[in-house]
């Protein structure tokens, strides 16, 4: 199988649902401090998740990780086996690139 690389394309923050939703005892909520904006992370030995990746989070993206490293592309994306996803945290969701490594 081949590797894969996951690129952190953007941490973000949904403000307005902080706001409406969460108890005062839970704020601030900050960007996710697991990960920076641009980190890269090599896939080798998949299926195994890379250490320190968070475990939701490698949960919501295994599939698109799957596709890409089997080849698959998604029509809608413009560079071929290259996944845009992102973690289902709504409150501060982490959204990734997710693109094949050639050998």
């Amino acid at each position: 199988m081949s590797k894969c690389k996951i690129t952190v394309v953007k941490r973000t923050v949904n403000q307005e649902l902080i706001d409406e939703y969460v108890t005062d005892a839970r704020k601030p909520i900050e960007k996710y401090p697991v990960y920076e904006d641009g980190q890269e992370i090599l896939i080798e030995n998949f299926p195994l998740k890379p250490e320190g990746f968070c475990d939701w989070a490698w949960a919501d993206i295994h599939r698109d990780v799957v596709t890409v490293m089997c080849g698959g592309s998604y029509p809608w994306i413009k560079q071929p086996r290259t996944a845009i996803t992102c973690c289902t945290d709504g409150f501060r969701p982490v959204i990734f690139k997710v693109e094949m490594v050639e050998d």
